[in-house]
């Protein structure tokens, strides 16, 4: 055996070592199956989703100020308003919770041509003007979509498709009139020219399981972490 192996070893384990360690270090709060994220700019507080169905308010250092249980649902996405909070469920509802009863209305999704599964489930959701928008999850370019919602008292309707190519999109949130779309399974994060219906620029993310995306305050911008955290980066950090 060459001895220079053993120096080639050290050098890839310090370095795994660095990256974990630069991980840790932006990691804000632990949220079993954290799912989905949302700022919510009148309390200055982030509404962040579980795959078990609870709910969590915390504070943008990462302070749990609330824990709640709404049901048997896989929340897989969260819009935070003024008087309520929007969840998306991943087998085709929209999940309405008023932000100070915490009492809750389930709207199933009509007018989709296809059916809800694991594999073609909603994986995200933001608001844009008075129109939700949710991703479906795809494993194949041609597959993956958004779909344009109107939400009325019993149920949210399609209006719009928009097939955008990305793979495994997994979070997505409109920020000064700009449209991110971030995918778990390339580690990318992506900006969305909906006007032209194609990818504008890409940011390449630090390795980890992005299921949420949320933009704070300042210069700061946080994901929802699968694999249980809240995770806090500086735009400057990822060159956003």
């Amino acid at each position: 055996m060459k001895p220079i192996l053993l120096p080639l070893i050290t050098f890839t384990l310090l370095n795994i070592t660095a990256c974990n360690n630069a991980q840790a270090s932006n990691k804000i709060a632990s949220i079993p199956e954290a799912s989905g994220i949302s700022y919510c700019s009148d309390s200055n507080t982030l509404m962040v989703a579980n795959d078990e169905g609870t709910f969590y308010e915390i504070t943008p250092n990462g302070e749990i100020l609330l824990e709640y249980k709404l049901g048997n649902y896989d929340l897989e996405g969260v819009v935070c308003e003024k008087k309520e909070i929007i969840f998306a469920v991943e087998d085709g509802a929209i999940l309405k919770v008023n932000r100070k009863t915490l009492k809750s209305k389930l709207l199933k999704i009509k007018g989709q041509k296809f059916k809800f599964s694991k594999k073609s489930g909603i994986e995200g959701i933001t608001k844009i003007k008075d129109f939700y928008y949710v991703s479906i999850q795809a494993k194949k370019a041609k597959e993956s979509k958004l779909l344009v919602l109107k939400i009325g008292n019993n149920h949210a309707k399609v209006i719009k498709t928009i097939e955008h190519g990305i793979i495994d999109s997994s979070g997505m949130e409109y920020h000064n009139k700009k449209l991110y779309i971030v995918s778990d399974k390339k580690d990318k994060l992506y900006l969305y020219n909906l006007k032209k219906n194609k990818i504008k620029k890409t940011f390449k993310l630090p390795k980890f399981a992005q299921e949420g995306i949320s933009f704070g305050k300042k210069e700061e911008i946080y994901f929802a972490d699968d694999d249980g955290a809240v995770m806090k980066y500086s735009l400057k950090e990822l060159g956003i």
